[in-house]
């Protein structure tokens, strides 16, 4: 088997057994690649494939959107957020701005970073209850 065959074997169980925070984790750090990726593509005038790239950050985005728990009153302050951001790569592929992707990443990265907080602070809660338990 082939060293990138391993590695995409990696990837599925990787998703396969992650659990929902590690899954938007995963969506977050995919976007901020993606939009890392567009802008170098913008900077080298590759517009095809920055427009390939941007339109992969939108996407996960959409999804983002799409898996926000609507009871949730923080979703209903996170969706406009989304909504921005989706516009605002919108208009970063259209008139080839760096700056509205840089403004994108920012957010996203923000975002990511909150995510990572919340993910280590659920498992400390987790490990918490457990030892009380034993």
């Amino acid at each position: 088997m082939s060293a990138s065959k391993h590695y995409q074997t990696y990837q599925n169980n990787s998703v396969n057994t992650a659990s929902k925070g590690e899954l938007t984790l995963m969506l977050y750090n995919g976007c901020i690649k993606f939009i890392k990726q567009a802008i170098k593509d913008m900077d080298q005038q590759y517009y095809e494939a920055k427009n390939t790239n941007i339109q992969k950050a939108q996407n996960i985005i959409q999804e983002l959107m799409v898996t926000l728990d609507q009871k949730a009153e923080i979703s209903k302050q996170i969706l406009p957020l989304y909504e921005y951001m989706t516009h605002r790569l919108r208009e970063g592929n259209i008139n080839n701005e760096v700056a509205a992707l840089e403004e994108v990443l920012q957010l996203t990265t923000e975002f990511r970073d909150t995510w990572k907080q919340v993910i280590l602070k659920t498992r400390q809660n987790q490990y918490s209850a457990q030892g009380a338990r034993v």
